[in-house]
């Protein structure tokens, strides 16, 4: 799938998730919803930087913004992984990687020589009525999640 740009509909998708029961991004229209893609749950920089949505939930929060990671790990993976961690975001589980594809952050990766399908990095800002606003792409963990709360904190 071409790579999803500001404006275009975000794709929706019912997933399994962390706790039990599944998450709909149809389920959230009213809200903003921060979906952001990592790579794999309890790894250094995925929990750096689900530590750092837990820390502003507050903030999102107040503008009725709704925090969701999203991995191929499974559910039982995640359900660790929040409580390892106290999380405050929805983990949900994509095993299958079709709403991987359908963002287009399943991506050929490189690693000392290496190729490999990997996840990118990837967040992206859904506005109430399920329009991407904004798009972050090749993620570098510090200071992301605050930048993220600015531009939800403006829509």
């Amino acid at each position: 799938m071409a790579d999803l740009t500001a404006g275009d509909m975000a794709p929706d998708f019912t997933l399994p998730r962390d706790g039990g029961g599944t998450v709909s991004l149809a389920e959230m229209r009213g809200s903003p919803v921060v979906l952001y893609f990592y790579p794999k749950d309890d790894t250094s920089g995925c929990t750096t930087e689900a530590l750092a949505f837990s820390a502003l939930a507050d903030e999102f929060a107040k503008v009725d913004a709704k925090v969701m990671g999203l991995s191929p790990d499974p559910v039982k993976s995640h359900d660790k992984f929040v409580a390892k961690h106290d999380l405050s975001v929805i983990l949900a589980s994509d095993e299958e990687k079709t709403v991987l594809s359908a963002y287009g952050v399943w991506k050929e990766k490189s690693m000392y020589g290496r190729t490999y399908m990997g996840v990118e990095r990837s967040t992206f800002l859904i506005d109430r009525d399920g329009r991407v606003a904004a798009v972050w792409r090749k993620v570098k963990v510090a200071g992301h999640a605050e930048a993220v709360l600015k531009a939800t904190q403006s829509l």
